[in-house]
């Protein structure tokens, strides 16, 4: 049978990078202007048949009497930022410049046979780059440069970037030389800096020709950059020090929130011993008193999507908590927002629990994706790594009296939300996905029975994911914190038979308890079908769910728990559906009954063929009672481990689902929230939202985002106020 809840990636809808660039030398050709296209008119568009909308690398441009040549995929004003080289002037004068400011595009585009999904890309100079995940088109991504990988407002080592976990982030250094000639003399050493972004503002780069000093040798940058000296090709190497040394100390300490905390020896201020149960009534509770679950998704570090035109990190995965406050916002000066604001603000507004997703390789301080140039956030709440940006936060979390729910998102960072399984393999459900660029038809979390175009294994299996689940267990007792309430073991495990994820289950429990028997263990449930990503995709399984009209969404179906429930006590057990409405898949059971040509149909399809919908209470009920919902009379614990929408959908959409879904009146995805909210309230189930950051491209977050994907695509990563809204939603959620 074939799966009609195919859900995609929720991550991020669009990027604009801010960067500061020299131009890559003086000596400009004369220019040439005839028959080249003026500005405003474009030259290239995003699709066949499209309107030409931006310029593609090489192609040039004039504005203002002057010839300019796209470094790479841009929609800015030619010559306003480092998209854009200057050739010279039409009269045939020649200039080289140099220039800072941003731009950005990207869309996304639902599939056929997945829920939609969202995108964003970027590319950057030749030194580094950093861009959003997602599922887009790679013809409407944007790109821009960055230069990342070490800077003076972050914290550094002689060799590379280190962290702290302290909240402010300075540095000091000094140098000596003795011997001989040396050319190094009052030269400055690495990681002092020799420019500024702005006057005034700290020294954080080198400018084209500026000249340091690293490990005993002479560097000169080719260009704007603030990596390692001698580590790409921003730097040429001059000559030694002539025998003589050079060295330098350096002093820092960075970390992503505003206030002190050490990752291996913080001191709890959350209050309490942190043992968590459920109570005969399926209530949660800390150190025996009931507490509540005002719950968000706060996402980021189990991984997003980068373009595969991406100078840097082409097609990377790279794992970073957003925080809305990116190192090009307002000209490199960044936003000023930090974790803690957001924590003063999201329990200020009563949310008292975050859900954090995480992927095997944010637990890995050493993986490339998690470091820089791969990191986005500016300088001063920017992390050395995944693994420590993820317990900085949970210290942080805990002083703030913030619960964690720490989630195993997927067997891998590239993988994502396909997995469904620990060795997911392809064909992945998206491979036909068209005008797509974020395809991971390389990448496989299975050692053996791969298909012949899988490049990348990250090998994943049960003692892998055993192993990570203990590592998890004790972070309570690293961190010195007693928030950590529960651990997802699996997100959305679609791909499992019941028996099997239930088996899974119970060794997950047992693992866990045994290491910290004070957490929750949150179960999520299965779908419609298993086996489809097991390496023997012509034999797939169907999966119980009860009424086989309200098809169930990935992670929701906890139908086989009736008849053969999990061997784990109900006082360590959370049951964690998932569900979601028409902004992240367009189900069989919204289509509007007055089409009868419309019956049974879903997605892409159902878009195709221009099919209404209605959000029927009497239809949806039935099955959100059957998926899980009569589960909670019988004494269980249920929190939704992810709800929520765009409640402007179509619009705010990808570009595939806005031409798809055009028909279609704003609003009918808050519709869905507000029945399944009234849902949750008559049958006393708590949720987390889904996201508390606004950067996910098909559900947009309780956050505001300055992004618009039609009217404001340089507006990515800079939050703004709560969505009035979603606060209605949730408060009247947590009210109950």
């Amino acid at each position: 049978m074939t799966n009609t809840n195919l859900k995609g990636f929720r991550l991020v809808a669009g990027l604009g990078l801010a960067i500061a660039a020299s131009a890559y030398g003086a000596g400009a050709q004369a220019a040439n202007c005839t028959g080249v296209n003026v500005y405003p008119n474009w030259t290239s568009a995003d699709w066949s048949g499209g309107q030409p909308n931006h310029a593609n690398p090489g192609e040039q441009m004039v504005n203002q009497n002057s010839l300019y040549t796209a470094n790479w995929y841009s929609t800015t004003v030619p010559g306003s930022d480092a998209s854009w080289a200057l050739v010279g002037t039409c009269d045939g004068a020649s200039s080289s410049s140099s220039s800072s400011s941003s731009s950005s595009s990207s869309s996304s585009s639902s599939s056929s046979s997945s829920s939609s999904s969202s995108s964003s890309s970027s590319s950057s100079s030749s030194s580094s780059s950093s861009s959003s995940s997602s599922s887009s088109s790679s013809s409407s991504s944007s790109s821009s440069s960055s230069s990342s990988s070490s800077s003076s407002s972050s914290s550094s080592s002689s060799s590379s970037s280190s962290s702290s976990s302290s909240s402010s982030s300075s540095s000091s250094s000094s140098s000596s030389s003795s011997g001989g000639t040396n050319v190094c003399t009052g030269v400055t050493v690495y990681p002092s800096w020799t420019s500024r972004d702005w006057p005034g503002g700290p020294l954080n780069h080198a400018e084209g020709g500026d000249q340091i000093v690293y490990q005993d040798s002479l560097y000169t940058a080719n260009w704007y950059t603030s990596t390692v000296p001698g580590s790409d090709s921003t730097w040429t190497m001059v000559s030694s020090c002539d025998g003589s040394s050079s060295s330098s100390s350096t002093s820092s300490t960075s970390s992503t929130s505003s206030s002190s905390s050490s990752s291996s020896s913080s001191t709890s201020s959350g209050g309490g011993a942190g043992v968590f149960s459920v109570n005969a009534a399926g209530k949660i509770t800390k150190d025996g008193s009931e507490i509540d679950i005002n719950c968000g998704n706060w996402f980021g570090l189990e991984g997003r999507h980068e373009p595969s035109r991406d100078i840097t990190n082409p097609s990377g995965a790279p794992m970073e908590l957003y925080v809305g406050n990116t190192f090009w916002a307002n000209g490199s000066a960044g936003t000023g927002r930090t974790q803690q604001q957001t924590m003063t603000e999201i329990t200020g507004m009563g949310m008292n629990v975050i859900r954090l997703p995480i992927a095997p390789q944010t637990l890995d301080e050493s993986d490339p994706q998690g470091l820089a140039p791969n990191l986005k956030n500016h300088p001063d709440v920017r992390d050395a790594s995944a693994r420590q940006a993820m317990e900085d936060f949970i210290v942080l979390a805990d002083q703030n009296n913030i619960q964690v729910v720490v989630d195993i998102h997927a067997c891998s960072n590239y993988i994502g939300w396909r997995g469904g399984r620990l060795d997911a393999r392809p064909p992945y459900v998206d491979k036909n996905r068209d005008q797509y660029d974020f395809l991971r038809e390389d990448s496989s979390c299975a050692a053996t029975g791969n298909p012949a175009g899988v490049t990348r294994i990250q090998a994943y299996d049960k003692d892998k994911w055993l192993a990570n689940l203990r590592d998890i267990a004790g972070l309570s007792e690293k961190l010195g914190v007693s928030n950590i309430l529960g651990i997802d073991i699996l997100n959305e495990p679609w791909d499992y038979s019941w028996a099997q994820w239930k088996a899974l289950s119970e060794e997950a429990y047992a693992e866990i308890s045994a290491i910290n028997p004070n957490v929750l263990i949150f179960v999520e449930g299965v779908s419609d079908s298993y086996g489809n990503q097991d390496g023997s995709p012509e034999t797939v399984g169907d999966s119980p769910h009860g009424d086989p009209v309200t098809n169930p969404n990935w992670g929701e179906n906890l139908f086989g728990m009736i008849a053969d429930p999990l061997d784990i006590p109900k006082s360590k057990l959370v049951l964690s559906p998932h569900t979601y409405g028409p902004s992240v898949f367009p189900q069989s059971m919204f289509m509007d009954p007055a089409q009868p040509e419309c019956e049974g149909l879903s997605g892409d399809e159902a878009g195709d063929l221009d099919c209404n919908m209605v959000i029927d209470a009497t239809r949806l009920v039935p099955g959100w009672a059957e998926h899980f919902g009569d589960l909670r009379a019988e004494g269980y614990a249920i929190v939704v481990g992810e709800f929520g929408g765009n409640m402007d959908w179509p619009n705010q959409a990808s570009d595939g689902d806005r031409a798809r879904w055009g028909h279609i009146t704003p609003g009918i995805d808050q519709e869905w929230q507000e029945v399944f909210v009234d849902y949750m309230i008559d049958q006393d189930i708590d949720g987390c939202y889904w996201g508390m950051n606004p950067e996910s491209g098909d559900t947009g977050g309780w956050y505001g985002h300055a992004y618009d994907p039609v009217s404001n695509t340089g507006g990515w990563g800079e939050w703004e106020a709560f969505d009035a809204r979603k606060t209605n939603l949730l408060e009247r959620l947590w009210a109950k």
